[in-house]
This record gives C-alpha cells, sequence and structure tokens, in this order.
C-alpha cells in the first residue's frame, strides 16, 4: 500500500509531521505524531481494515483566493480521504476521531481552537461521524493511531516549570572602612 507521504512496513511505526499523512491496511502497523495546536484526524474504514492519520498545521491557512474549500485543512483532509479509498476504503463507511488543537501559546489567537473548530466543521460537512476525541486545553499529545483497527493510544504530555536560567547571584561583600557594627 502507498501514500502521498510513505507507509511503514508492516508492524512498524510510521511518524508524521506538520503536513503529512500516512495511512495502513495492517493491523500492527502504528502511525504516530506529536501535537501541540495542530490537530490530528484519525480516519478509517472498519468494514475493510483501512484508515490513515494526517497532521493539520494551520487548517483554517487560506491557500489562495476564492471560497472556503481552498483553506489547507480541507487539501490535506481530502488528500488523506482519497488515499484511504484509493486502498479499498468507502467514504460513507469512514469513522473518524479527532486530537490536538491545545492552547500551546500565550497569545490572543486561539489557533488550536480554530485547527479543532475546523475539523470538526469538515467532518460534520461531508458526513463522517466523528466518534471520540481529545482538543483543547494546554498541554501537547503523543498519539498512537492503528488505521487498520481504528484504536488510539494518546497521552498527554504534561506542563512542567521551566528550570531558571541561572542561579542568584551572591550579594557583593561591603567595601569600605574599619568601622565595625556589632
Amino acid at each position: 500500500m502507498t501514500s502521498l507521504t510513505g507507509i511503514a512496513p508492516a508492524g512498524q511505526t510510521k511518524l508524521i509531521v506538520q503536513g503529512e499523512h500516512a495511512i495502513t491496511d495492517d493491523p500492527d502497523t502504528i502511525i504516530s505524531t506529536l501535537l501541540g495546536s495542530c490537530v490530528a484526524c484519525c480516519l478509517w474504514d472498519d468494514t475493510v481494515g483501512v484508515g490513515g492519520m494526517n497532521h493539520l498545521l494551520l487548517a483554517g491557512q487560506k491557500i489562495g483566493s476564492g471560497s472556503g474549500y481552498d483553506m489547507a485543512g480541507v487539501a490535506e483532509m481530502e488528500v488523506l480521504i482519497n488515499a484511504i479509498i484509493k486502498n479499498g476504503g468507502r467514504r460513507e463507511n469512514l469513522k473518524a476521531k479527532v486530537f490536538g488543537g491545545a492552547q500551546m501559546l500565550e497569545t490572543a489567537t486561539q489557533i488550536g481552537e480554530d485547527n479543532a473548530r475546523f475539523a470538526f466543521d469538515f467532518l460534520k460537512q461531508e458526513n463522517i461521524a466523528c466518534i471520540n476525541s481529545s482538543v483543547g486545553g494546554t498541554s501537547a499529545r503523543a498519539l498512537r493511531f492503528w488505521g487498520a483497527t481504528g484504536r488510539v493510544n494518546m497521552r498527554l504530555l504534561t506542563e512542567t516549570p521551566p528550570e531558571p536560567v541561572a542561579p542568584p547571584k551572591p550579594a557583593a561583600a561591603p567595601v569600605g572602612n574599619d568601622l565595625e557594627l556589632f
């Protein structure tokens, strides 16, 4: 089986990054990714045992002028769906799980929320049932997906406080005279 960004050999793990996708029909092959504000859509057809995952970066970003259908996320979703169909899946049998969309930066823009909203809106418009999701919050996620079965293992990567850059400097010794205070 092939995919535009590659497929792991049977029984192995394929890591995908922003803008990539992978598909598999092998129940022992795992597709994995790390997510912050990005969103991953896991799609599969369990009637034939084929599925895949993409890693959407700035899903609502325009890639041209015109209607809303020129968004980068739409193109990435369609590429994943078409790859699954090309390998035996049927669009009407697709199920979805959505992950990511965390608020990773303290900014006024809600990039993660926008990415998650895009994924849910797309799935609704395309009549693809989203049967599970974990979106939002402030923690990154590690995701493993078995595309042939739809099984997902998701782990929140908890926040850790930053380590101090340098220890505080000791106070300087007084410079001075012979006066002694007691």
